[in-house]
């Protein structure tokens, strides 16, 4: 579920689309939309979705109501409140997002074994900026990290042969939406 708003704004976005519009709904509301659909996973994505005053209470909501729950988050706004029974994928925001800045580290500490750190790389600099965090940081140890090339920028051989190259104990991602969509907004 996509949630509306996003204090940043990446230079290579794919979700400008997410910034405004959306229609409220309670959380309640939402319980009913996601049983129709019958599925066991619920990821929580925006926009940035932790920007939403009661997101916090719908990942909670979500959770009770026996679903397993990730949360897609930009990084930039902390995670230590989220509901420890939720999947976190917690971006850190390379250099060539125009967005490196607003990345919290303090949100390291509240990452753990079952969730993941993703990097989206925009060129070379970027993956060698990401390879320095992932050894600065022990990211691997810490979770699983994931090296997604931005689509239509860095072309995903390319990282893939980086990553082989320097043996990395990262995971190649791409960005399946765009592959399947390609720039079709709202996909």
């Amino acid at each position: 579920m996509r949630l509306t708003g996003c204090p940043l704004r990446c230079v290579w976005c794919d979700t400008a689309y997410a910034f405004h519009g959306g229609t409220w709904q309670t959380i309640p509301d939402i319980l009913d939309t996601v049983q129709r659909y019958a599925a066991r996973h619920v990821c929580v994505t925006g926009g940035e979705p932790l920007a939403q005053k009661r997101c916090l209470a719908l990942l909670a909501a979500l959770c009770d109501a026996g679903y397993e729950v990730s949360l897609e988050t930009s990084g930039a706004i902390d995670v230590s409140t989220v509901d420890a029974r939720v999947r976190k994928v917690v971006d850190l925001k390379a250099p060539g997002s125009g967005e490196e800045a607003r990345n919290l580290w303090s949100n390291l500490a509240h990452v753990g074994a079952r969730d993941q750190l993703k990097i989206v790389l925009a060129d070379r600099a970027d993956y060698e900026w990401a390879r320095d965090r992932v050894a600065e940081h022990d990211l691997a140890a810490r979770c699983q990290v994931l090296f997604s090339p931005v689509y239509g920028n860095l072309a995903p051989r390319d990282l893939a042969e980086w990553i082989l190259e320097d043996r990395l104990p990262v995971r190649f991602q791409m960005q399946l939406h765009k592959q399947l969509w390609g720039e079709t907004p709202g996909k």
